[in-house]
């Protein structure tokens, strides 16, 4: 008998960075909740459509407020979200959670600190990095659907963003070329990150959290160099002349 040797593992752990969104509670109302969560779905349901999501609960500890993990698990999976992750909750949810195959703090803190050098998620082999003190991230050929490229700095492509492509950035992101896919910029919570493209097509563009889905931010801008930003907690897209 012949026994095959594997010249490569069949299992590899690697390290890399993830963008989840963050589902931040202040109530423990769970009927106010489930309303609010349907609502958000509604206005992008491509974009939250079996959505990966971290549930934090900072907040809701913080004011002392009972709330029972197991119910609001069902409250999420019943909007079309999945639950991958809890952070911020007492000993009684992190429990529930374990007891639910769900992880405890698994996305990082505000004040954790992230490798800047971490390669950006199924990034193009043309990706180029700038070395200072938030890594910059340049892309010189087209972002195709599927793909998603995430930057801990700023984000340049010199390409288009395909439909269903998505790229992410904590710092500012600049596309020149037509942006079709998605644009989050500020993902770490950066207010004054801004978002900048010579023509905007997008499905979704967010800043810091807050998004405009396509059917609002189509009309007179398309094909017209913008600028998005953040004032007063709403998107202003703005043509830059």
């Amino acid at each position: 008998m012949t026994i095959k040797s594997h010249s490569s593992a069949a299992v590899e752990f690697k390290s890399s960075i993830f963008s989840v969104p963050v589902l931040s509670l202040a109530s423990n109302d769970l009927i106010l909740i489930e309303q609010l969560l349907n609502e958000k779905v509604k206005l992008a349901p491509e974009f939250f459509n079996h959505s990966p999501v971290v549930v934090d609960l900072h907040e809701v500890n913080k004011k002392q407020l009972v709330l029972d993990f197991d119910d609001l698990a069902a409250v999420v999976r019943k909007a079309g979200l999945f639950t991958i992750g809890i952070r911020s909750g007492n000993e009684v949810q992190q429990a529930q959670a374990i007891a639910l195959g769900i992880p405890v703090n698994t996305a990082p803190t505000s004040d954790a600190k992230i490798d800047s050098k971490v390669k950006p998620i199924n990034a193009p082999a043309d990706a180029e990095f700038t070395d200072s003190e938030s890594t910059t991230v340049m892309i010189t050929k087209p972002v195709r659907s599927g793909q998603r490229v995430y930057s801990h700095g700023d984000l340049i492509v010199l390409a288009q963003v395909g439909a269903g492509a998505e790229i992410l950035a904590e710092g500012n992101i600049h596309v020149y070329g037509s942006l079709r896919g998605r644009a989050l910029a500020g993902v770490q919570g950066n207010i004054g990150a801004r978002i900048f493209c010579s023509d905007l097509q997008a499905e979704l563009i967010s800043i810091a959290g807050n998004y405009k889905i396509s059917d609002d931010i189509h009309g007179a801008i398309a094909n017209t160099p913008v600028q998005i930003y953040l004032q007063k907690n709403t998107l202003v897209v703005k043509p830059i002349i």
